[in-house]
């Protein structure tokens, strides 16, 4: 890997970073509920990942941007691990199975709809 594709990732991931937290910070002072925050941001990376796929793009600094580095940073994994984790701490399996299916079949959804959409916009 060359410093410029590095340099495409740093990018696209400084952007994805700023993005997340904004989502986190922001949503939590609006909202007087619980608002679980990874779940949006898993959701929307999927969307914008099916989006991004759709678009069949060939230019590797513009998939290395966008895929690897914003979308890298911009979804949560790590928090979606922590909330399973916590889950289990607390004796919650029930809670445990329904985040894990609702997050993997929300995430596919939304990733299958972002493909669908570029189909549409193509046509």
């Amino acid at each position: 890997m060359d410093l410029v594709s590095v340099i495409y990732i740093l990018i696209g991931s400084t952007f994805g970073l700023i993005l997340r937290l904004f989502i986190k910070y922001k949503a939590k002072k609006k909202f007087s509920f619980y608002f679980n925050y990874a779940l949006i941001v898993n959701v929307l990376s999927s969307l914008f990942l099916g989006i991004f796929i759709g678009l069949n793009t060939t230019d590797v600094n513009l998939l290395l941007l966008f895929s690897v580095g914003f979308l890298g940073c911009f979804s949560t994994f790590s928090s979606f691990i922590y909330e399973l984790f916590h889950l289990i701490q607390k004796r919650n399996y029930i809670g445990f199975f329904i985040y894990y299916i609702e997050v993997l079949v929300l995430s596919f959804l939304f990733f299958c709809i972002g493909d669908f959409i570029t189909l549409i916009i193509k046509n």
